[in-house]
């Protein structure tokens, strides 16, 4: 058959294309992101134009008014009845505006402003060469200790590239726990671990040891996301599609239009029990559950302490909203195969997180350890698979985000020559020499550990009721066990801080600027109203706890 024959058969055989319709996109309802992702770009602009010494302040502006704005637009929409009557599948099915789309995306962003604040810090070192510096290199590019990383920090250079770099990540953390298919989960999931992967690489001290954490997150984050993409494969191979809803009824076997193709894939369970496997591994791995959580101490260590703070936050709050979602809307038809393997998860997680860190040394990695005991304690939440669970998981979200900003907050301000005074000896009789500091970190600790009348314990209780109710009593059992033994190295805190006497050549307390003040106290004052008074934001979580289909 000659190439001509075979170029007009191809030729006749495509239909001709009239017209391609243009996508629909509802700007109103993606606000919040788009006034995220718009200033992020605006804030690299800044960098190409406006000269150096202006950047910092111009930077800083930018981030909190569209980091407001943001909120601003979250709460308009949760108004307006979208968060409930108006819940809907927005941008042609790619993401869900529903409530708890709008509360975690709310909880993201104030995260991320308190955040920003610790970014911005810039008193806590001593002055250098006539010039105020913050907690990042003075030049990310310059190897550490050569003669271009003095001679930037000779001419007084920052970093503020920080800047763009977290709003980078708040929009993919906007993204993730709303996305409705899973190619925009996959999207938003490299959206935000790229710059946290380099956020992770820019501390100003111990920057080989800050350069050694991105690298382990970055190789690890790598491998996560492969098994994601692998796993949506296999899902998209079991049921011909990426959407959620979609997925869900080729689970349940109500999907209307069965083809050959699908009806041979769909008798195929191994394609969707390996397919979700793979995927839950990957958010499991965001969330830091054993034994997916080698990365956590090593990353919280050896990143910038700002740093450490918003991603402890922000992204476990993100990556729970993407596990919640996946988990209750595309395979609640699963919920018999995949509840017996969160169960084994959780507890290894609450016992794991909670005993190894009763023998750690270093404040940083103590706090990384609580956080994958806690990620342990939400997971009972998650296991519930009741409405009372998904609002039980978003209210302690809530609260844990708070409280570990102000925890790390805190944790900056605690310095000796070096930088940060980190290890746990250096922190003997704090108490005694700075009294207020050591009782702000007191009441972090002690709403870490649950203890009434903080919002760690309005936040343990309410996820516990939902396990408990839900069939999974022994879970909760295995909860208090786990909890009782974080207690013992948080009070070991508290004992070391008020019970010991202080070093000759202990650290100092620096003092902060106004920036980090409001972070450290917004962080106090959320800890007790939702410790005190939890039952208007337990009302809010429970309203916001129904996703949208």
């Amino acid at each position: 058959m000659s190439a001509t024959a075979v170029h007009s058969l191809w030729t006749t055989a495509a239909e001709p294309i009239t017209k391609i319709d243009a996508p629909k996109f509802e700007y109103g309802q993606l606000a919040p992101t788009l006034i995220v992702v718009g200033a992020a770009i605006l804030g690299i602009l800044v960098e190409a134009f406006v000269p150096r010494k202006s950047r910092y302040y111009v930077q800083m502006f930018v981030s909190v008014v569209a980091l407001a704005a943001a909120f601003a637009a979250v709460v308009a929409l949760a108004a307006d009845g979208y968060g409930t009557t108006k819940a809907r599948i927005a941008a042609m099915g790619a993401i869900a505006v529903d409530g708890p789309a709008l509360f975690l995306q709310g909880t993201i962003l104030l995260a991320a402003l308190v955040g920003l604040f610790t970014f911005a810090e810039r008193r806590l070192d001593p002055v250098v060469h006539g010039n105020r510096v913050d907690s990042f290199a003075a030049q990310a590019a310059s190897v550490p200790g050569s003669e271009s990383e003095k001679a930037a920090v000779k001419a007084g250079f920052t970093t503020t590239e920080v800047f763009p770099l977290l709003l980078f990540a708040v929009a993919g953390m906007l993204i993730f726990p709303a996305a409705n298919d899973l190619l925009t989960l996959f999207v938003a999931l490299e959206v935000f671990s790229l710059p946290l992967y380099l956020l992770c690489a820019l501390a100003r001290r111990k920057r080989l040891m800050s350069q050694e954490a991105a690298v382990k997150y970055f190789l690890l984050g790598a491998f996560a996301s492969a098994f994601t993409l692998f796993g949506i494969a296999l899902l998209y191979g079991y049921s011909g599609s990426m959407s959620y809803a979609t997925i869900a009824q080729v689970v349940d076997g109500t999907v209307a239009d069965v083809n050959p193709a699908l009806a041979g894939t769909m008798g195929n369970d191994v394609l969707l029990l390996i397919g979700a496997a793979l995927v839950v591994m990957g958010l499991l791995f965001k969330v830091g559950a054993v034994p997916f959580h080698m990365w956590t101490p090593d990353v919280y260590q050896g990143a910038p302490t700002p740093v450490t703070g918003f991603m402890a936050a922000a992204t476990k709050v993100a990556a729970f909203g993407a596990l919640l979602r996946l988990l209750y809307v595309v395979l609640p038809g699963l919920r018999w195969d995949w509840r017996p393997v969160m169960w084994a998860v959780a507890i290894v997680t609450m016992l794991g997180g909670a005993i190894v860190a009763i023998t750690q040394t270093d404040i940083k990695r103590l706090l990384a350890y609580s956080s994958i005991a806690h990620a342990g304690f939400i997971l009972a939440g998650v296991i519930a698979t009741t409405p009372d669970g998904v609002s039980s998981v978003l209210f302690y979200l809530a609260a844990y985000s708070f409280v570990t900003i102000g925890a790390f907050a805190v944790v900056t301000l605690v310095r000796d020559a070096g930088g940060e005074a980190t290890h746990l000896s250096k922190w003997a009789g704090l108490g005694r020499r700075s009294p207020l500091v050591a009782a702000v970190f007191a009441v972090f600790l002690l709403a870490f550990a649950g203890i009434p009348l903080t919002s760690g314990f309005a936040g343990k209780f309410a996820v516990f009721k939902a396990a408990a109710e839900g069939g999974a009593a022994p879970l909760v059992v295995i909860g208090v066990i786990s909890s009782a033994i974080a207690a013992f190295f948080y009070i070991r805190v508290i004992v070391l801080m008020f019970f010991s006497d202080p070093r000759p050549e202990g650290p100092t307390v620096a003092v902060p600027s106004p920036l980090t003040m409001t972070a450290i106290g917004v962080g106090v004052a959320v800890t007790l109203v939702l410790g005190v008074a939890p039952q208007y934001f337990l009302d809010l979580a429970g309203q916001a706890g129904v996703f949208v289909r």
